[in-house]
């Protein structure tokens, strides 16, 4: 296009304006977007071409509205900046968008009060369905989330009544479950955990320490650091630990990266891993098997539980009927040499 036909500034390239650069009715351009299946190869490729040419973007909201689909679908997690959500949101972005669904991600940050203004925010732009990373706990953003009739997904966590429907785990399980390797299989006698202050964490700490003490193990008090945790919380977090706890032999740290900073400080401390000390970590992260020992940890299945999402809400936005609505994905502990 030379400079002497550019079209004035404020004026869109139209379906019109494809029609007449792809040789067809603005019928078949509208086909072509929608039911791209409908039209013969060679037309579908003619209008594609035309769309390139004039650079014509689509107007999904507009063709939404005459739907009554927006064909978004809106997750809610608590950070980007960690990766164990990571797998969870690409299988999402990928299962959803071979059915022509796009994904939009919100970050809480751990905050249950950016949470609901963030679903407040969602739910005025009406998406076709929502991801929430864990249960909503508010009865308010319950009732919010009810009255408007999306579908919505829980993930990361297991209760027996969800909103709608869930995809995830028992946090207690992981908790009781790393107790009994630790004190059952590894023989540790003074565990202790250091962890995020966000409730899942805190509540894998709570099952872990009653089961260990079931076992009669002696728990330390837990080590709390702001959540999301990075390295250097897991480095101080064991020096404030072996202040109060020097005998501790075992720890359970509430992600992979925390278990990292507590095998760095352990190594600049001379504490010998697991001789001294077994550590364990959560999320079997890329890293956990390139450490020094390798790190032992809990693997979560966040393919799994992105995968499961998007089935379930494709479901529950075709009006399909729901085989069942609770899904357990399980966990594993991968022992390795740290503990």
């Amino acid at each position: 296009m030379s400079p002497s036909s550019r079209r004035p500034s404020g004026l869109q390239i139209t379906v019109v304006d494809v029609a007449r650069a792809a040789g067809v009715s603005t019928m078949t351009v509208s086909r072509a977007i929608n039911h791209p299946d409908s039209l013969r190869a060679d037309t579908l490729a003619r209008v594609k071409a035309a769309m390139a040419a004039t650079g014509y973007v689509p107007n999904r909201l507009a063709n939404g509205l005459r739907m009554g689909r927006s064909r978004l679908v809106a997750a809610l997690v608590p950070t980007l900046s960690g990766p164990i959500f990571l797998p969870t949101i690409e299988m999402l972005t990928s299962a959803l968008a071979a059915q022509g669904y796009q994904l939009m991600v919100g970050q809480t940050g751990y905050s249950e009060a950016r949470e609901e203004e963030l679903l407040d925010q969602i739910l005025a732009r009406r998406p076709d369905g929502i991801v929430l990373t864990g249960v909503m706990h508010s009865a308010a953003a319950r009732r919010k989330v009810l009255a408007a009739g999306i579908p919505v997904v829980e993930t990361w966590d297991l209760v027996p009544e969800p909103i709608d429907t869930l995809v995830g785990f028992s946090h207690e399980a992981v908790g009781a479950a790393v107790a009994r390797f630790l004190v059952a299989e590894r023989g540790r006698r003074r565990l202790a955990v250091i962890g995020g202050d966000d409730a899942r964490s805190l509540r894998r700490a709570r099952a872990f320490a009653a089961q260990a003490e079931s076992l009669g193990a002696t728990v330390a008090a837990p080590c709390l650091v702001p959540a999301p945790a990075q390295l250097g919380a897991g480095r101080s977090g064991l020096r404030a630990l072996l202040e109060r706890a020097p005998a501790v032999d075992g720890i359970l740290c509430s992600s992979d990266m925390l278990a990292l900073g507590v095998l760095i400080e352990a190594q600049a401390r001379g504490v010998a891993v697991p001789g001294q000390m077994a550590v364990v970590g959560f999320g079997d992260l890329a890293l956990a098997q390139d450490t020094e020992p390798a790190l032992t940890t809990v693997r979560i299945d966040g393919q799994r539980i992105g995968e499961l999402t998007a089935a379930l809400l494709l479901q529950r936005m075709q009006d399909e009927p729901l085989a069942s609505a609770v899904h357990d994905v399980g966990f594993a502990i991968v022992a390795r040499g740290s503990a």
